[in-house]
């Protein structure tokens, strides 16, 4: 009987110790998926190329095609409203492809395939990029701060969000979608007219359909108490600087279709500074989440 017991004892460490392995290498494999992730896009059927295109002439001949005045108002960095106020807009030969392959930040980027989230904005191009695991999910344009009033640079992390709050410069401005990065100084991101170069009060702004993903994508900060941080948002960067006498850079895309393309190299350049700080955050952020289900 004795031996039938520390034979029955060993059986049951081996399947405990079978059973921990298992779990583990499944934490391995979601681990390795999550870092994996990838998305498809879809390619343009021919090499993109770009020309200028009389605006109101244009705007007649698409009658409203809401694919093609998506990616019109993205590459001139601008909305509905003030497309219609430009004598000429630059204009792709295809429209066949998803927004990816007209705008400048890579698919993928392999130093951020630790980093869960990031968004990363490019103040020369006026354009962001929203990363999960080193893979692009999400791309857009913006129009950042003007030359007296510029957009901070460097790491931030979002803090509070509201669907409508109201400007600290101006009282009678409405922000829609609104995502603060630096509560001190009252920047953020959120919906507001592009007309098309940098022209904000030091905000980020963007089209409603990219600020209303951007709002539910990001995650808000976690308050300790009225006064302190318990855990940082989802991690912002702002690179770059914009030559505010220069014309647009966008129009260079009319001579040279790969101008303002941001290679996987700059961006790893740009991040790597503070991919640690951005690590130790995700780290608390998941532990936090992890003690909230318990």
């Amino acid at each position: 009987m004795k031996k039938l017991y520390y034979t029955s004892n060993v059986l049951f460490l081996f399947v405990l110790v079978l059973l921990g392995s298992c779990e583990q290498k499944k934490t391995i494999r979601q681990s390795e998926t999550k870092i994996r992730k990838t998305v498809e896009y879809k390619k343009p059927e021919s090499t993109v190329a770009f020309k200028f295109e009389k605006t109101k002439q244009w705007l007649d001949s698409i009658k409203g095609d809401s694919t093609k005045l998506y990616i019109a108002y993205a590459i001139n960095r601008t909305d509905k409203a003030n497309i219609a106020k430009m004598d000429s807009v630059v204009i792709p030969n295809d429209f066949s492809g998803d927004l990816v392959y007209y705008l400048p930040f890579p698919i993928h980027v392999s130093a951020l395939e630790e980093v869960s989230k990031v968004l990363i904005f490019s103040y020369p191009t006026q354009t962001f990029a929203a990363y999960e695991n080193g893979e692009l999910v999400y791309t857009g344009p913006t129009n950042m701060g003007r030359k007296k009033d510029p957009t901070p640079t460097g790491l931030f992390f979002t803090n509070w969000k509201a669907e409508k709050t109201t400007s600290t410069f101006n009282d009678e401005w409405d922000l829609k979608w609104n995502f603060n990065i630096e509560n001190k100084l009252g920047v953020g991101f959120h919906q507001y007219e592009l007309p098309g170069y940098p022209a904000s009060h030091s905000c980020l702004r963007l089209l409603e359909k990219d600020a209303k993903y951007l709002y539910k994508w990001a995650d808000e900060w976690v308050l300790k108490d009225s006064e302190n941080v318990k855990v940082k948002g989802t991690p912002v960067i702002v690179f770059g600087s914009y030559n505010f006498d220069g014309p647009k850079p966008w129009l260079e895309l009319v001579k040279n279709p790969e101008a303002l393309n941001i290679s996987e190299s700059e961006i790893e350049t740009q991040v790597q500074p503070f991919v640690q700080k951005i690590l130790e955050n995700q780290k608390i952020r998941e532990t936090e989440k992890q003690t909230a289900a318990l």
